[in-house]
């Protein structure tokens, strides 16, 4: 088994955005999502490297987007 893990910066915004992916089934993969105190910790499992690598691109491209999306959002309100 390979594993990752990623300590990302972030709200809970975007953590609730991460979280939702983490519920879905992906393939040889296992991902567990968590929150505590401004930062988001992102584990990963998967059965072989190449599985890794999709889920850490995935889980970095949805990270990027929400964080993107709260600060357009916030730049709105004010």
């Amino acid at each position: 088994m390979h594993r990752a893990r990623l300590v990302l910066p972030g709200g809970e915004e975007v953590y609730r955005a991460l979280a939702v992916e983490a519920d879905r089934s992906v393939p040889r993969t296992r991902v567990n999502v968590r929150y505590e105190r401004e930062e988001i910790e992102v584990l990963v499992e998967a059965e072989d490297t190449t599985a890794l690598r999709a889920a850490l691109n995935s889980y970095l491209r949805w990270y990027d987007l929400a964080v993107r999306s709260v600060e357009v959002i916030k730049d709105g309100k004010r």
